[in-house]
């Protein structure tokens, strides 16, 4: 695998001001491993040899909003403009994804990770369990469910996504660590070809509402209770539980809504901004 090395603003500027060179961590601090960058008049030299110019750095350095990577001989920008759409890396640590302008993770309060673990920690998937993970996104959930011992299958439907998580360094895990497959597609399509009662647990962390009303719907919802195992646990991700969309609580109708299709311990999850429920073991 190419060696890709990651530049912040804040890591070009400490570049600007070395006259011979820096030590620098190259993969967004996902290890604590660091990588010489000689200088050279007017380039740096990173260590597989692309040489980049000092007039590139001090464009990186002005650019706080934005990653970018060396990777064979070239500088790139973490982002995709295509028809769908503009994805970027956010140069948070461990990195979201904007598309839009929209952060796929909580970033203001509360740092990914942490919020990674808030919604994990919910359900807490346990060793030997089978998770689902229905909106994989840079695939963090999965990659926490499977550090627990469980075995995940998470579902990603935009390809720009798949991309970008194939490049950060803190989405490794989910191509290389064995216990994680990964299933292109719609949730609301794909969850209806599994058999009854695979999973233990679901997580479910679907986009807003006004991008995704599907995957929040009784019809979905249903899929999922059928494809929980008896005594399965549920965790949906809502959003902040203060704010109405178009003057209906969202929460609210959540809850009513997993309620209706057999779902029951049903309650708020106020740090992690969801709700759990649970399926019912028969006979009780």
């Amino acid at each position: 695998m190419e060696e890709v090395y990651f530049l912040t603003y804040g890591d070009a500027m400490r570049l600007l001001l070395t006259r011979g060179g820096a030590r620098l961590n190259l993969d967004l601090h996902k290890t604590g491993r660091s990588w010489l960058i000689l200088r050279d008049e007017d380039e740096f030299i990173f260590p597989d040899g692309t040489r980049v110019s000092t007039r590139e750095v001090e464009r990186i350095a002005r650019d706080r909003g934005n990653l970018y990577f060396v990777k064979a001989g070239g500088v790139y920008k973490a982002a995709i403009a295509s028809q769908e759409g503009f994805y970027k890396l956010v140069p948070t640590i461990p990195p979201t994804i904007e598309i839009n302008g929209i952060r796929m993770h909580r970033t203001k309060d509360t740092p990914p990770l942490r919020d990674t673990l808030s919604k994990v920690d919910a359900v807490k998937p346990r060793d030997g369990e089978t998770v689902l993970d229905t909106c994989m996104g840079l695939g963090y959930t999965a990659i926490e469910a499977s550090k627990r011992g469980a075995y995940v299958i998470t579902i990603e439907k935009d390809p720009h996504v798949l991309e970008l998580a194939r490049i950060n360094p803190w989405s490794r895990e989910l191509f290389t660590g064995g216990k994680i497959q990964i299933i292109q597609g719609d949730s609301f399509e794909v969850v209806r070809k599994f058999n009854d009662e695979t999973f233990d647990v679901v997580i479910h962390d679907p986009p807003r509402f006004s991008l995704a009303g599907h995957l929040y719907g009784e019809e979905f919802y249903r899929e999922l209770y059928r494809v929980l195992k008896p005594g399965g646990r549920l965790f949906h991700y809502v959003g902040n539980p203060g704010k109405k969309y178009r003057r209906k609580d969202l929460q609210k109708g959540v809850m009513e809504r997993l309620r209706r299709v057999g779902f029951t311990g049903i309650k708020k999850v106020g740090e992690a901004l969801g709700v759990v429920a649970g399926k019912p073991v028969r006979g009780r």
